[in-house]
């Protein structure tokens, strides 16, 4: 048994320590024209971001540099999105 559990950590271990698999779904957030800022729940220093649904043709950027509490995007237009951060 002690074998078999020292095989499983060399081979989970590294794929626990990925940032991204320890992020965070947010939806339904809803963007206005210009600078939004966003609770991540994270409580950690955020380390990435992308949009996995979005309802609008609108342009998004990070504003702010990432920290461990929010996330700052600018908005080209109005739009309900879905984000993951990690």
């Amino acid at each position: 048994m002690g074998l078999l559990n020292s095989q499983w950590r060399a081979i989970l271990n590294p794929l626990l320590g990925v940032p991204f698999l320890a992020g965070v779904q947010l939806d339904n957030i809803v963007l206005k024209t210009g600078v939004n800022v966003i609770n991540t729940s994270l409580q950690r220093q955020m380390q990435g971001w992308f949009v996995s649904d979005i309802d609008a043709a609108i342009t998004l950027y990070r504003s702010a540099p990432f920290n461990s509490l929010t996330l700052s995007l600018t908005a080209s237009g109005p739009a309900t999105v879905s984000l993951w951060v990690y």
